[in-house]
């Protein structure tokens, strides 16, 4: 019953491990590179259990992938190792190749080589599941229907064309060797533990610090926004029922503008944790130059996924950003030891 994840400090694959340990009788392996949003603290009251495993590394590490295939013989593998994020990509594109190609590649490649040592019964049991994004099908405008499982890949950042480049990879490797795969392309997460170089939480800690909200160009890209728990159920779903080599949408059914969003949040702060002078924090918005290349609008149809497996989304996106937002306002400690030096600097080169 043992489960393979990977990239699980960060914020989607903290939250993951944390549910499924929860709510199912699994044992977990972690394996994270610990980099600049991986944080061991996303998984306090995790780590000693008996059901659950860190290790260091890396997935473009094939001995070592190898090794812990070898060791611990999961039934599952779950990939959310990846650099995630849109800025950081335009600015860094060769990081994004090294990680969401190459080494999805090797440990694809890795991981296809075990299956193929497993008996029959355990071949048929055994599932890879790749973690992406609703950015690989590119941009809608404001009347396009949302995107289904047929759309075609339109990347339009490094970020979202090295992870259109893996989700090919993993169609590739089911269709030419057999392997057992699925894939799961989600909308925007939001909610606890997320690195604070993503919008809400960015906005809930400048608002807190009587710094300027930041909002890019016009403020109007569309996107639609999920609760990370509601998206860790769709995962354990997928990972359960769904077809071998089918890829499912995830979303929040929860279309917003960036400005809203934001709005939205100052509205969740003015409630919870008024200013001392008694002002919205609205009055902090500010408009900044648009991301080059900025899409604008995402939004996907999980029509497949609510009719093959019976999920859709608990949270709306006004109870999930209060209690976002909450969670924020009680977990001080954690925010001041994410914000580190290295984050500070990115804020500051990417908003002046």
């Amino acid at each position: 019953m043992t489960i393979l994840v990977t990239g699980g400090s960060g914020f989607i694959g903290s939250n993951f491990i944390r549910n499924l340990l929860q709510s199912d009788d699994a044992s977990v392996v972690n394996l994270d590179k610990l980099t600049y949003a991986g944080n061991s603290e996303n998984l306090s009251g995790v780590d000693g259990s008996s059901g659950y495993t860190f290790i260091r590394g890396d997935i473009g590490d094939t001995d070592l992938i190898n090794d812990l295939l070898t060791t611990h013989k999961p039934r599952a593998i779950i990939n959310f190792a990846a650099e995630s994020h849109v800025d950081r990509s335009i600015v860094s594109p060769e990081d994004f190749i090294t990680t969401n190609v190459v080494g999805l590649f090797r440990l694809l490649n890795v991981s296809k080589d075990y299956w193929n040592t497993l008996t029959k019964q355990e071949k048929g049991a055994f599932r890879f599941l790749q973690v992406s994004t609703d950015e690989v099908y590119g941009s809608l405008d404001a009347k396009d229907p949302a995107f289904s499982e047929t759309n075609r890949f339109e990347p339009n950042s490094p970020y979202s064309a090295s992870k259109a480049s893996s989700d090919h990879l993993v169609r590739a490797y089911h269709h030419t060797y057999g392997f057992p795969t699925l894939t799961t392309n989600c909308s925007n997460n939001y909610g606890p533990y997320q690195f604070p170089e993503k919008l809400i939480p960015l906005i809930i800690l400048n608002a807190m610090d009587g710094k300027n909200l930041p909002v890019y160009g016009d403020g109007q890209q569309v996107r639609d926004w999920l609760y990370v728990t509601d998206h860790c159920e769709a995962i354990q779903s997928v990972l359960n029922s769904g077809a071998v080599g089918e890829t499912y949408n995830v979303g929040g059914e929860s279309e917003k503008t960036n400005l809203e969003v934001v709005r939205k949040v100052c509205e969740a702060l003015d409630e919870l944790r008024p200013s001392a002078s008694g002002e919205s924090y609205k009055h902090l918005i500010k408009h900044v130059t648009d991301r080059p290349g900025h899409d604008r609008r995402y939004a996907v149809d999980i029509t497949k996924i609510n009719k093959e497996l019976g999920w859709s989304p608990k949270k709306t996106f006004e109870s999930g950003i209060k209690e976002t937002v909450q969670w924020y306002l009680d977990n001080q400690g954690w925010i001041d030891r994410v914000r580190s030096g290295a984050y500070r600097e990115w804020v500051v080169k990417q908003y002046g």
